[in-house]
Formats: structure tokens, C-alpha cells, sequence
């Protein structure tokens, strides 16, 4: 799912190309993309873009008169630039925002269509579908502490939480931590008090460090190759490879359709955090260090 970083990106480049432009037509190939009725989309034709902004991780985009359009990618969600008229061709295709100098267009890559749109009038109507999340670079260390230990959660959940934290999702998550060297289990109301604020230097490190990474990769283009894996990460999406400050082995533990990526040396002491799945099925034979995962991993002919 496209976060702070990504989101910022994408909204950068929105800005170059309609902002002050009137969007000339609106076209939906997806009955189920556009989540609202009324206004219907006509109401903002004709009209000239004023405003972009962050929502969380949503995209808005805010027309004359007070009108809002909302984009929320979702996870497999992507926004194109194309040239003006391009035809939706394609089941991912689901919606283009036709403009002088080109069209918006917005794709899913996923059967399960949960990419949204919502066109809503009004700042009461837009603050509605703000999830209250705190915005990291308005904060202070101190706002950053309470609302962190607001709940004992783990680490990765608390920054996860869109009601808790705006724009973090879980690749990120996965490289704050790591920044930190902070356990993803680790326990909110059990942080010392310099432990809370080594996690939000490195929230902010992290983010920024990201967002000037994707602007220079970027240039003037529009944002195409928009991924929760990219080679730069420390240990999202990078299992067995070789962390870049210790160089002990990433490993990673899964729930639902999410994984948590977390290097052993330099966030739990050298303990392996227990997967789940293969925890429950394997139970009080889970290894407890890397190195007995490795063992347990080799074929039995060479263990002996």
C-alpha cells in the first residue's frame, strides 16, 4: 500500500500537472470504485483544481467551490499520467480525470477491487475521512510519546494504526523499527523513556530520508514504479538477505495477508520472533535463535 513517502510523491507530482487546471471530463469503467452518489461526478466538471492534500493515506484533491475528490489506493492501487482521452482498456483500469495536458487515470492491480473514490463537498465532509492518525513532522517528541503509549499495543501495530500514527504503513514500519533498534513485539507502555524517543527520531529520519530518496528517483516524471519493495529497504521484503548494518540474516513473521521483516541481531537480541503459523504447528520445537532455524532447515542427511 503507497504510504507517507509515496502518497507525498504522488501529490508533488499532481501539483505540476493540475493544479489551477480544469478537469474537462470524468470517466468511471469500475461500478465500484466510485463510492458515493451525491454530488454525483458531474458536479465537479468544468471546474478548476485549488487544492491537493494528504489524507492519511489518502490522496485529495479539491475543486472550486468546496467540491473534495478522494482517492484511496488500497494496496494494489496505482495513479498513471497518460495522454488526454486515453482509453480505459483492460479490467485494472477503473477511472481517468481528463485535463488539458493530460488524464489521471487510476489502477488496480488486484481481483478484489478495494481502490476507492469518494467525491464529497465541504471541510466537515473531508475532516470525516481523516482517521485521526497524528501527523509525524507536526508533531512534538512529547505528542509523539503520549499518543505511542495511548494503548499497549506492539510497536508495528501502534504504528500501523491510522487512528495513532497518519501516512505509516507496514513497509515502513518494518524500516522505522529497524532504524530504531526496536523489536516489532516490543510492547508501547514498556518503552523507556529514551527508547521512545530513539523511535521518533527514526520515524522522522526514516520518512524524510524516504521522501527525498523517491523525489531525486523521480525528477520530473510522474511516479510509476510505486512499490512497497524497493532494493534501498534495510528489511522490508528482504528475508534471508544479509542485514546492511550487522549483516546477520532478516527473517520475518506473517499474519493475514501482512509480514513483519525485522533483523534478529540488531532489534531482538539475537532471539527469532515466533512466525505464527509455523509456530503453532511446530510448537515447543520452534527454534529460538537464527541459528537453530537454520539448523532445523537444513535436510537431515547433512545435520549430523
Amino acid at each position: 500500500m503507497p504510504e507517507l513517502p509515496d502518497i507525498t510523491i504522488y501529490i508533488e507530482a499532481l501539483k505540476k500537472r493540475v493544479l489551477e487546471q480544469t478537469l474537462l471530463d470524468a470517466r468511471i469503467s469500475s461500478p465500484f470504485v466510485l463510492r458515493t452518489f451525491s454530488p454525483p461526478l458531474a458536479a465537479i466538471q468544468g471546474r478548476r483544481v485549488t487544492e491537493l492534500r494528504r489524507i492519511g493515506k489518502r490522496i485529495a484533491i479539491g475543486f472550486a467551490d468546496g467540491f473534495w475528490l478522494v482517492i484511496h489506493l488500497m494496496i494494489a492501487g496505482r495513479l498513471h499520467w497518460r495522454n488526454r482521452g486515453a482509453k480505459l482498456s483492460g479490467k485494472q483500469s477503473l477511472a481517468s480525470f481528463d485535463f488539458e495536458h493530460g488524464s489521471l487515470t487510476l489502477t488496480e492491480a488486484s481481483a478484489k477491487k478495494r481502490a476507492s473514490i469518494h467525491l464529497i463537498e465541504g471541510e466537515k465532509s473531508l475532516r470525516e475521512m481523516d482517521p485521526g492518525g497524528l501527523e509525524l513532522f507536526e508533531c512534538s517528541e512529547d505528542q509523539f510519546a503520549a499518543r505511542l503509549t495511548q494503548r499497549n499495543h506492539t510497536l508495528k501495530r501502534a504504528l500501523t494504526d491510522p487512528h495513532l500514527f497518519s501516512g505509516i504503513g507496514n513497509a515502513y514500519s518494518d524500516e522505522i523499527l529497524h532504524a530504531a533498534n526496536l523489536s516489532p513485539v516490543a510492547l508501547t507502555q514498556k518503552l523507556s523513556r529514551a527508547e521512545a524517543r530513539r523511535l521518533f527520531e527514526a520515524t522522522r529520519r526514516t520518512l524524510t530520508d524516504w521522501i527525498e530518496l523517491l523525489r531525486r528517483q523521480t525528477g520530473d516524471q510522474f511516479p510509476e514504479n510505486v512499490t512497497a519493495f524497493r532494493p534501498e529497504m534495510a528489511v522490508h521484503g528482504k528475508l534471508g538477505c544479509p542485514c546492511p548494518i550487522c549483516g546477520a540474516k532478516i527473517q520475518r513473521i506473517r499474519y493475514a495477508e501482512t509480514e513483519t521483516n525485522y533483523c534478529p541481531r540488531c532489534q531482538t537480541g539475537g532471539k527469532l520472533l515466533a512466525d505464527r503459523s509455523l509456530s503453532l504447528l511446530l510448537k515447543k520445537d520452534w527454534p529460538k535463535t537464527p541459528e537453530e532455524l537454520e539448523e532445523l532447515r537444513k535436510p537431515q542427511s547433512t545435520r549430523y
